[in-house]
């Protein structure tokens, strides 16, 4: 029961510190990679062969607690397809908070691969959940790779505008 009771104590105090590190820091870095991924290719070319997009853009937005945008920031993509963002937790008087903020693709500067997918959410974002790094002034969230793909491989978008109005038409006065 001793052994419980110190191990639970423990794990409260390690947690206890991550929260006060992290609210410490003044500055976080966002990073990850950009690539494509051709599906013209063989399994093993898609899966294993997909090439960095340099000069991509990506972008980080975050919220207050009313849901409004207090940060929008963007980087460009080296020749790795690597981005790093780096920013201030605090903005306009206000402090940033890391759980409020999603990581998305913007745009891709090859004229091939150029049709943003959600694997890993880049297309929709992704939220900002633990640090990767947590090292003396080092904030780091490390993302997956997001993907950029050909026109050829991208799913057509099969909802049809006509009848989400029919069917808005028809649930109008069901409250």
């Amino acid at each position: 029961m001793k052994m419980k009771i110190v191990f639970i104590a423990s794990l409260i105090l390690v947690f206890s510190n991550f929260i006060e590190a992290s609210d410490g820091m003044d500055v976080m870095h966002i990073a990850g990679k950009v690539l494509c991924q051709d599906c013209t290719q063989g399994w093993n070319e898609w899966v294993d062969g997909a090439k960095a997009i340099k000069g991509s853009i990506v972008s980080l937005t975050c919220l207050d607690e009313r849901r409004r945008v207090i940060y929008y920031g963007s980087d460009l993509t080296d020749e790795a397809g690597i981005f790093d963002l780096i920013v201030n937790q605090t903005c306009h008087g206000k402090t940033i908070k890391p759980q409020n903020c999603f990581v998305r693709l913007v745009s891709s500067p090859d004229p091939v691969c150029n049709i943003a997918t959600d694997f890993a959410g880049g297309k929709s974002g992704v939220k900002l959940h633990r640090p990767t790094v947590v090292y003396r002034d080092l904030l780091k969230y490390v993302l997956s790779p997001f993907y950029y793909t050909t026109p050829m491989c991208d799913e057509p978008n099969i909802n049809d505008d006509d009848n989400l109005e029919t069917n808005d038409d028809k649930y109008q006065n069901n409250y």
